[in-house]
């Protein structure tokens, strides 16, 4: 009876193993898409982020800059001050989304603002290791967006072998999970404030 048991548990521990490495490999790999975009959306919840976002609406890869999930209290002029910008500069060009509280919040806050504005595609920037997730939540939201990825890799996580040392492992192995829960739908069991 125990065999019986043993075949379907160790083919679910293989697979989990095979989707654990794929989602190393490609958070390792997450290169930027160059593509022209109808705007740039940017996830808050870490380091570089924001910044990344007011460089590359100065670089011009698209008109506009969307900021999902900001801080009650935040405002346009704080966080451009913060990332070296004259905030004079992006009037006009960038919006703040306050609304969103997780990834999910923020796939929810961003098919609503997209769909007002008539956005058919994004450049979304987020870290490396969020990406997957992110992805997911938003083609659960808005099917027809299309995604161009932008990821940011922390400082933590810059270092030749950080993938591999200890410290690092629970941040990724709980981003894994949670990747795992978006793509079967289950997001709304993660309860955490910023991804």
């Amino acid at each position: 009876m125990k065999a019986r048991w043993l075949w379907p548990i160790g083919l679910l521990l293989l697979l989990w193993l095979g989707g654990l490495l794929w989602f190393l490999r490609a958070v390792q790999e997450a290169a930027a898409d160059s593509s022209q975009t109808d705007a740039i959306v940017v996830l808050t919840g870490g380091a570089e982020r924001v910044e990344t976002g007011f460089r590359l609406l100065e670089e011009g890869l698209a008109p506009k800059l969307f900021v999902s999930g900001v801080h009650p209290d935040s405002r346009l002029t704080e966080l451009a001050r913060g990332a070296g910008m004259n905030p004079v500069k992006l009037q006009g060009r960038v919006e703040l989304g306050y609304a969103a509280a997780s990834t999910r919040g923020n796939a929810a806050e961003i098919a609503a603002w997209a769909k007002q504005r008539n956005i058919a595609s994004i450049r979304l920037v987020t870290a490396g290791y969020h990406m997957p997730r992110a992805r997911a939540e938003l083609r659960r939201a808005m099917p027809t967006l299309r995604v161009a990825a932008h990821p940011v890799t922390p400082a933590r996580l810059r270092a030749h072998g950080a993938f591999w040392q200890p410290r690092n492992w629970g941040l990724l192995l709980g981003e894994y999970m949670k990747f795992l829960g978006a793509e079967a739908g289950l997001s709304a069991l993660f309860s955490g404030r910023r991804a």
